[in-house]
């Protein structure tokens, strides 16, 4: 019987890191989605975004009713490297729960020309985000997100 408890024992903890591994890997995998938002211009990265995500990838939250595509997003890139050179999009703190890991992170950046209708002059904003990424089988297959864009457009405004 003793026998049995240590043989049980061993096994739960062999599975205990099996699944902890499992995480750390999604979380890894879910990083890769904030290495591009942090340098949007680069290729490589959106390359690596590419192969962390579904083909059928899609984030949700832009409040149009219309979620945008995996093709989509990564074609915006060049456009924020452009408009934002110094974008940095931080993860602040990251947990996983099973399919679903949750982000909190924090956003930087200097526009370089009008952002969503404000001329920030040369002013910069940092915002708080929040997003939920759904995975199947470690691959990003949904992406749910908040940002604090009114805190933003008014820190452009210097309100």
């Amino acid at each position: 019987m003793k026998a049995l408890k240590t043989t049980l024992a061993v096994a739960s903890l062999c599975f205990a890191g099996i699944a902890t591994n499992a995480a750390a890997d999604d979380k890894a995998t879910v990083q890769t989605f904030y290495d591009l938002l942090s340098n949007p211009g680069s290729e490589e990265l959106a390359e690596a975004f590419l192969e962390v995500t579904s083909e059928d990838w899609e984030s949700v939250g832009n409040y149009s009713g219309e979620n945008e595509t995996r093709d989509k997003f990564v074609g915006q890139m060049g456009f924020f490297a452009q408009l934002i050179p110094d974008l940095d999009w931080s993860v602040q703190a990251m947990h996983q729960d099973g399919d679903f890991v949750t982000v909190r992170s924090r956003a930087t950046g200097t526009p370089t020309d009008t952002f969503f209708g404000v001329d920030g002059e040369g002013r910069s904003f940092d915002i708080m985000t929040i997003d939920i990424h759904e995975l199947d089988d470690g691959v990003i297959v949904r992406t749910y997100h908040v940002e604090d864009w009114a805190s933003a457009l008014q820190q452009l405004s210097g309100q």
